[in-house]
């Protein structure tokens, strides 16, 4: 593991509709830090949930540029990462850790 630890990898879960219906294909979604690898997702995943994951799937949104008493601001962009987990494993996000 590098020098990030595994609680400066995962920030939350991600709580939406849709990430809500990819837990029946066995998917949970977490926020993550912008620069964090695959491999460093995969291993704090395992590490605090106590899971074996399958595979990990990243996205990067893009900032939304919005105005403040007329001045253009840019937000922060957010990595997203589903992450599948081996079959007959599961988390459950709303209990925490």
């Amino acid at each position: 593991m590098s020098k990030f630890k595994h609680y400066d990898i995962i920030r939350n879960p991600v709580v939406t509709e849709k990430s809500t219906n990819q837990s029946e294909n066995n998917q949970v979604v977490f926020d993550v830090k912008v620069d964090a690898s695959k491999p460093e997702i995969k291993a704090a995943v395992e590490a605090l949930f106590s899971v074996k994951v399958k595979a990990v799937n990243t996205l990067v949104r893009k900032g939304k540029v919005k105005r403040f008493r007329g001045e253009l601001g840019v937000r922060n962009d957010v990595k997203k990462a589903v992450v599948t987990l081996a079959d007959g494993q599961s988390i459950d996000i709303s209990t925490g850790l």
